[in-house]
């Protein structure tokens, strides 16, 4: 095909362009893709035959890579075709593996794939997860691979050709137009071979399933001479009017799946499932069914970090009578003022989450980085539970999950801190009434003593019951969150679902957490230096396995005195 023959162009990258990363495409980096034909393929999606919209012929260039690109006649290609006509996709980018660099300019690489991309128009081409070999030796510990941007336009090949040529005529004919030329007598014989060629292929893998080693499958019948049986000797046939009914139905069932196994029984079609296609997977990666944890990156992101983990807190006590200025009378003895310090050291504790995996299963499992996908999990999983220990404690029983209890003393929950630290606001069970609730929170409100404007963190069934509340005519009081906020004098208020359901008992009353207003710069969280998270990975030869570790050494607390307040409801 010459290139006149092509549909479009475009550079597929360009040379000299300053990546984000710093790294610069030199002058022939893809040489040796001159003249090579590779996959179209829509947003780099290549692991669905329906994605690949046709091909391109590369041409290394004094200033990058060219494509010239062309469309095949599936419909996912003319839709394509489409866009690229009426210029709503403009853009294209390249799959390259085998990438090396040299003083941050990447020398070479092998382009596997050309994509049509929604977005491309970067000021310069992006470079990802690239594995470097150096001069010295060395490598880089990154992929050798990458997926690369060029910012440039497309342009239209034989524009005029394809102004004249309908893209969504659909003259070509369908499998369903050719059957409907046959008449019933050659209807009924394709029946027939369908029905055989199912048949001896339910044969052949029963007599494979009880053949031993080494004995040879053989097809007995060939549904194409005449060794085979007649059209009137079959069994399992579907006749012109049998189709035709199982059609009818189709349309009043709305599933020509359905239809099929209704008559399946009646018509005998055996091994139905063979007509439909396999399942496919909506996302390339399985997703997590997980709380929502919005709220632990802005608690962590906002509290203190210091580079020790051993935190001391010293405070003096000035708000005790004896403490006051006093006055003189003439003749009398002056007494001194009497206040205590205060002090508290918390150490730091382990937190982690381990995993492993069958090095079998990672060769195998193609769809998806298997490893990069359990690494996120274990890190989103380990700032949830360093969070909610700071907050409301991990929840573990200290008598029957000691072992696995982060330690309280180490990581000081707000919810069950020192009066020192604390306010707490605990209401009757009779306190049922969300108004009255509101007003005895805007009432303990008053001991706040810390930085700032603090966040309200709560239940979502608190939240909700506040925004629910109604004057006399029947509107809601607080309109939105924000309305909440300002009439509790709290900056924010932030949902935190594993504080849902919370209880404790306090000289032997039960009380329900509602609630704790902080300002999470006054919590802080300690680690030494080499105590921060850390991820370590290592083989097991005898068991064949890669176990994985994620690990952290710190410590947490609150540093500042009556920085919280905690609202709880005693329990009916």
């Amino acid at each position: 095909m010459t290139k006149s023959k092509y549909d479009f162009g475009g550079y597929a990258t360009k040379n000299n362009l300053k990546c984000t990363d710093g790294r610069i495409i030199l002058k022939d980096a893809f040489k040796d893709n001159h003249g090579k034909i590779v996959p179209l393929v829509w947003q780099h999606m290549h692991n669905d035959p329906t994605n690949v919209l046709g091909h391109a012929l590369l041409e290394n260039r004094e200033d990058g890579v060219y494509a010239y690109g062309a469309f095949n006649s599936s419909d996912a290609a003319k839709n394509a075709r489409l866009l690229v006509e009426h210029r709503d996709i403009t853009s294209l980018s390249i799959y390259a593996n085998s990438l090396i660099e040299k003083s941050k300019n990447v020398a070479h690489g092998v382009i596997q794939e050309v994509s049509l991309v929604l977005s491309g128009a970067n000021p310069g081409a992006l470079i990802d997860n690239l594995t470097i070999s150096h001069a010295d030796g060395t490598v880089t510990d990154l992929d050798d691979e990458a997926i690369i941007y060029s910012g440039s336009l497309l342009e239209l090949e034989n524009k005029d050709e394809l102004e004249h040529q309908d893209l969504t005529e659909n003259d070509e004919e369908t499998i369903g137009d050719v059957f409907n030329t046959l008449d019933d007598k050659q209807k009924t014989a394709v029946y027939a071979i369908i029905a055989e060629v199912l048949e001896a292929e339910t044969k052949v893998e029963a007599e494979h399933s009880d053949k031993s080693e080494g004995e040879e499958n053989i097809m007995k019948n060939n549904v194409f001479d005449g060794s085979a049986l007649s059209v009137s000797e079959k069994k399992a046939t579907l006749t012109h009017d049998q189709f035709m009914t199982i059609m009818a139905d189709a349309k009043k069932i709305g599933s020509l799946k359905a239809s099929f196994l209704a008559h399946a029984g009646t018509y005998g079609i055996d091994n139905i499932d063979y007509l439909f296609p396999d399942a496919q997977a909506v996302t390339s990666e399985p997703s997590f069914i997980s709380r929502d944890m919005a709220w632990v990156s802005g608690f962590m992101n906002g509290t203190r970090h210091t580079p020790f983990s051993r935190i001391k807190s010293l405070h003096a006590d000035i708000t005790v009578e004896t403490a006051r200025a006093l006055g003189y009378t003439t003749g009398n003895l002056k007494t001194e003022e009497v206040f205590a310090l205060l002090r508290r050291i918390t150490t730091p504790t382990t937190v982690y989450k381990k995993q492993k995996l069958d090095r079998d299963d990672i060769i195998d499992i193609t769809d998806l980085d298997v490893v990069s996908w359990l690494k996120r999990e274990m890190r989103w999983m380990l700032d949830e539970e360093i969070a909610r220990a700071g907050l409301i404690s991990d929840g573990r029983d200290p008598v029957t999950q000691v072992d696995d209890k982060i330690d309280e003393t180490c990581i000081r929950p707000i919810w069950t801190d020192s009066s020192v630290y604390v306010h707490n606001l605990q209401m009757l069970a009779s306190v049922t009434d969300w108004a009255d609730i509101i007003d005895a929170i805007l009432l303990a409100r008053i001991n706040y003593r810390g930085s700032g404007s603090p966040i309200l963190y709560t239940t979502p069934t608190a939240l909700t019951n506040m925004l629910l509340l109604k004057d006399t005519l029947g509107y809601r009081i607080y309109k939105t969150e924000a309305e909440l906020a300002a009439a509790l004098r709290v900056s924010s208020i932030v949902e935190v679902p594993v504080m849902e359901n919370q209880e404790r008992t306090v000289e032997l009353v039960d009380y329900d957490l509602l609630g704790i207003i902080v300002n999470p710069r006054d919590y802080t969280f300690g680690a030494d230096k080499g105590g921060q998270t850390s991820f370590f990975d290592d083989f097991d030869i005898d068991y064949n396995q890669y176990k994985y570790l994620l690990e952290t050494r710190c410590s947490g607390a609150l540093t500042v005195p009556k920085s919280a307040i905690v609202i709880e409801r005693a329990q009916a």
